[in-house]
């Protein structure tokens, strides 16, 4: 299968997906907007995933590129591709879908746990996250659930924490990929976000477990199985 990812800025890329699409033997390209606006054919694509940033979908003025971005994400899922979103990536499909984004009452950024919702789905894509789990945020905005979108998941912090539209389409929040590497990088790049607020841990905090960072890693592996499976059987 052929994996094009979206890329915002340099430290927020695929981490443990890359892994994941390795074990695959997915031939995998990239568009790193920080570098270039450039996209692929859609047809040489498969599988899009659009990665986190620091940026809003909402600040085309500054980001002129976001309207390449957008008008690609939009045609993907118009032919039927396989569309997944992490963070920014999810606000920026819904965003495509007609969904509203806008600042999240809280900023939530550290390990908090979410709540799977629609377990009881009859769909390929039943269960694909466990009904509760600590997982790793780093985001101030959050967004509308799309038309007909199923909602996923939910925190204390957040409400809409994941959404799939059909067997193609899904949006986490959230991070599971993220690395240790990952994390120091972010809390290098981005030392305003952690400005003392409910959901906010401190660099500490983030990094003083590595075990969480294993658990997450299980989860992603086995959402993105069952993904596979469920979304795109013909590409096994």
């Amino acid at each position: 299968m052929n994996v094009h990812y979206f890329q915002h800025v340099p430290f927020e890329g695929l981490g443990s997906i890359e892994r994941w699409m390795k074990s695959k033997s997915a031939r995998i390209s990239a568009t790193k907007f920080y570098e270039h606006a450039s996209v692929p054919a859609l047809d040489e694509v498969d599988w899009l995933i659009v990665m986190g940033g620091p940026m809003s979908v909402n600040d085309e003025h500054r980001y002129p590129w976001l309207l390449t971005e957008k008008k690609f994400i939009a045609e993907a899922i118009e032919r039927g591709k396989i569309v997944l979103g992490v963070c920014l990536g999810a606000q920026l499909i819904a965003s495509v879908l007609g969904a509203r984004v806008y600042p999240n009452r809280d900023r939530e950024i550290g390990w908090f746990p979410v709540e799977c919702l629609a377990q009881n789905e009859k769909t390929s894509l039943i269960n694909i996250l466990p009904s509760h789990a600590e997982v790793f945020h780093w985001h101030g905005e959050t967004f509308d659930l799309p038309a007909h979108a199923v909602h996923l998941a939910r925190s204390n912090g957040c409400n809409t924490q994941a959404f799939r539209l059909g067997e193609q389409i899904l949006g986490l929040q959230f991070h599971l990929e993220v690395t240790p590497f990952t994390v120091t990088s972010l809390i290098e790049q981005c030392p305003n976000d952690l400005a003392p607020g409910t959901y906010i841990q401190s660099a500490e905090e983030m990094l003083s477990v590595p075990a969480r960072f294993d658990r997450i890693h299980t989860i992603m592996d086995d959402l993105l199985d069952r993904f596979h499976r469920g979304a795109a059987p013909g590409l096994k």
